[in-house]
């Protein structure tokens, strides 16, 4: 197993992208700390993990909450004594016209998807630093090469994500820590429930691709980095 031994935080792992990660990760022998909001969706994944023959604890968590990221942290500390991966996939997004906007929409979706990526890579640093290794994935998003009207919020905040990830990367260089971006194309997930006139679902990609990329990220011999990994659907599709 690629991943034996290792033990990885996977944000957002109620769902999606986050879910597929938390799945792909735990059948490759990693040991999983599953956070999202949702108790109930992450005890689901969970029960999947275990029912595989894998492991997996589901631990609530509001990546936007300090305090909840610290526990989230020390519960894995507390469980394995080590943390090799973090993968930040949580993210929500409000999509229309910035002129509609609501100053409460964009607080929430920079909130989430760039504060709360930074509060979880800052609380797994002083861990990884002090072994000298670790891989932190930020999941990303193709609207940072590509314009998606009416994602103005997200947007900043994935530009935003991409811009942190890469000063991170710089900083933990001599620290032996590696930080990448995995950038995804259209991937069909609950996101594109909220977006009206979306492109065809089936020609998306399916978060299992995602989540291959991932663990090729994550499976890297030590002297090599992916930092920036853009995915996209091979239809024409964003």
């Amino acid at each position: 197993m690629k991943l034996a031994g290792r033990v990885a935080i996977v944000t957002g792992a109620g769902r999606g992208i986050g879910r597929a990660i938390a799945m792909t990760f735990a059948r490759e022998g990693a040991a999983l700390l599953l956070a999202a909001r949702s108790a109930r969706e992450l005890e689901a994944v969970a029960r999947e993990i275990a029912a595989e023959g894998g492991r997996a604890l589901a631990v609530p968590t509001d990546v936007r909450d300090e305090p909840a990221v610290a526990e989230l942290v020390r519960r894995a500390l507390a469980e394995h004594a080590r943390i090799d991966l973090l993968v930040t996939a949580a993210g929500t997004a409000v999509f229309g016209p910035v002129a509609d906007s609501k100053t409460a929409e964009w607080d929430q979706t920079l909130a989430v998807n760039l504060r709360g990526a930074m509060l979880c890579c800052r609380a797994v640093l002083p861990s990884m630093m002090a072994r000298r290794q670790g891989t932190i994935i930020n999941i990303g998003s193709v609207v940072t090469s590509r314009i998606l009207p009416g994602s103005a919020g997200y947007t900043a905040a994935k530009y935003g994500l991409l811009g942190f990830s890469r000063v991170l990367a710089e900083e933990m260089r001599p620290h032996g820590v590696r930080v990448g971006v995995l950038s995804a194309g259209a991937t069909d997930t609950p996101l594109w429930d909220a977006i009206p006139g979306a492109p065809d679902r089936g020609l998306m990609l399916r978060p299992e691709q995602v989540a291959e990329a991932a663990l090729m990220m994550a499976t890297l011999a030590p002297n090599a980095a992916l930092e920036e990994m853009t995915l996209l659907p091979a239809g024409g599709i964003l």
